[in-house]
């Protein structure tokens, strides 16, 4: 009976192999397609600790214009010179900068923002990096470490010759009102002299 059995389970036909009704047809097979071929994008030259200093650039980028040939070669200048690292490519237009101090005293200096294609998002990412530049935390109140971040963007913009009217000037002027407002609802005492024009 074992043996009865094993032939009958090796003659009874797989489900692959049983045949197909009268009519039906038999589906194509998909024929295997080649994995999509990425478009090449720059990647950093400078490491911290062994890890690429930022991620892959968001997609959709042409790395073949000169003026993004530019930005490129800015971005990975700037981290490497700093030691920082991007956690990640924003799709907003809005940055982070942070520092991480471990117990055996080694540093995490990184930042978040968009990824530089106009002068708008240049401003913006070289206005994180202008956060560890000057100090976390060095200047007091916040607002007035905002200013000196500002400044420091403006500033390296104007030395690489990127023009720092219309967008990136009504941005600089708007994010430092509402910095200064912030600082005044939470009842700063005085405010510096930096400051004033922002004020009301």
């Amino acid at each position: 009976m074992p043996f009865e059995q094993l032939l009958f389970d090796f003659a009874t036909p797989s489900p692959r192999e049983r045949p197909r009704p009268r009519g039906v047809r038999a589906r194509p097979r998909r024929p295997a397609h080649a994995p999509a071929v990425q478009p090449s994008r720059p990647v950093a030259l400078a490491l911290i600790d062994g890890k690429k200093v930022m991620p892959q650039p968001p997609r959709g980028i042409d790395h073949d214009r000169p003026v993004q040939r530019r930005y490129d070669a800015i971005v990975e200048d700037f981290l490497a010179q700093h030691g920082l690292r991007v956690r990640c490519w924003r799709r907003s237009l809005s940055g982070l900068a942070t520092l991480r101090v471990f117990r055996d005293g080694r540093q995490e200096r990184t930042i978040e923002s968009p990824y530089p294609t106009s002068p708008l998002r240049l401003a913006i990412f070289l206005h994180e990096v202008g956060h560890h530049v000057i100090g976390l935390g060095v200047f007091r109140p916040r607002c007035l470490e905002e200013y000196h971040a500002w400044r420091y963007a403006i500033e390296r913009m104007r030395e690489l010759g990127v023009p720092t009217d219309g967008t990136v000037q009504r941005r600089y002027e708007r994010a430092m009102r509402y910095a200064v407002s912030k600082s005044t609802r939470r009842g700063i005492l005085r405010l510096p002299a930096e400051l004033q024009q922002f004020a009301g």
